[in-house]
């Protein structure tokens, strides 16, 4: 499939709430676009050095698709939006537009297969849990919605190793890796391990 990508320098997951403020006129085409016509834009992580798209940056070969779901121009020039993501998706090419728009042509990676959050990760359970617990409580709700897209499913690993690699406080070179493992097993059992290094420091 075809459609517009979005190089940020952050790692959306499947499931996960994307609150933005657009000015540029690119973006915010983009928006209205895929809002009017109930279709998906592509987010990938830019994991160099550069902010946004431009000379030199190289989106992430692995992102996901985003679903827009709100609007709002309240300020002159500034587009709030609300996107959740979707399914994962591999670029295979892109080609910018003349107003530096970057199109994608993509695949969508095939769905992985979810399992009950078992004993083996509770570190990640007790984690996960203090995070859903403390979200309501530091006011997190992005101005468009809900902070987190219902429903929640702390028992699901796939929805957990999501959860977690979003929230975790990692570097965009390690989301983007949990991002691309196929396995929520794999991912679960990367982030147990993590979780001793973000204590230890």
């Amino acid at each position: 499939m075809r459609l517009p990508l979005f190089p940020l320098r952050t790692v959306l997951f499947p499931g996960g709430v994307l609150a933005l403020r657009l000015f540029e006129t690119r973006y915010i085409d983009m928006a209205r676009d895929c809002l009017r016509q109930s279709s998906p834009f592509g987010v990938c992580a830019i994991l160099d050095d550069h902010s946004e798209v431009g000379p030199g940056a190289q989106p992430a070969p692995v992102g996901c698709l985003a679903q827009v779901r709100e609007c709002d121009m309240a300020q002159l020039g500034v587009l709030k939006l609300r996107a959740v993501g979707g399914a994962r998706l591999r670029v295979l090419s892109t080609q910018a537009q003349p107003d530096g728009l970057l199109l994608g042509e993509v695949e969508l990676l095939a769905p992985e297969a979810d399992q009950p959050l078992d004993r083996r990760h509770a570190a990640c359970g007790r984690v996960l849990e203090g995070l859903l617990a403390a979200i309501p409580e530091a006011g997190a709700a992005d101005e468009l919605g809900a902070p987190i897209e219902p429903p929640r499913r702390p028992d699901s690993a796939l929805w957990a190793s999501h959860r977690l690699a979003e929230w975790l406080p990692l570097p965009i070179a390690e989301k983007q890796a949990l991002l691309e493992l196929d396995d929520p097993i794999a991912r679960l059992d990367r982030i147990e391990a993590l979780l001793g290094q973000i204590t230890e420091s």
